[in-house]
């Protein structure tokens, strides 16, 4: 049996309703998970543009969207950053000092995690993520 990890764009993908995605999400199950650094990134963004609302009906739209990405994570197991994937993340550093880039610290996490509990990461970002040895990928927007 294999843990999936949706990746942040996955997620928005779901919470968008992307068919595929959806369909894969309810034929797994219980098998699917996000992490803690995609809760981050997801509330970091929701924070941003709720913020810059132009509006009271932006301030709806919104505050919907968020309440949306919340009761996602209520639904979702949320895989934290424990001390396993701290240990495989810095080791990713140093053996690989190009994946210290700024722009990859947080798929680097999302990693981190995935291989320090075994699991396969679902995403289409296959340029970076595929950098990581070891890392299992799979992108569930494409037809199968």
């Amino acid at each position: 049996m294999s843990l999936w990890i949706l990746d942040t764009d996955h997620v928005s993908l779901l919470l968008g309703r992307h068919p595929q995605v959806s369909r894969r999400v309810a034929e797994v199950g219980a098998d699917v998970a996000i992490t803690v650094v995609t809760v981050q990134e997801l509330f970091n963004g929701w924070v941003v543009r709720i913020n810059d609302a132009k509006d009271t009906q932006d301030l709806v739209r919104l505050y919907g969207k968020l309440n949306r990405t919340i009761a996602l994570c209520k639904r979702v197991p949320v895989v934290g950053f424990d001390q396993a994937a701290g240990d495989r993340y810095q080791q990713l550093l140093i053996e690989i000092p190009s994946l210290s880039k700024k722009r990859l610290q947080k798929d680097m996490r999302i990693a981190a995690i995935a291989l320090s509990i075994e699991a396969i990461v679902v995403t289409r970002n296959y340029r970076d993520f595929s950098q990581v040895p070891g890392l299992l990928l799979e992108d569930w927007t494409q037809e199968r």
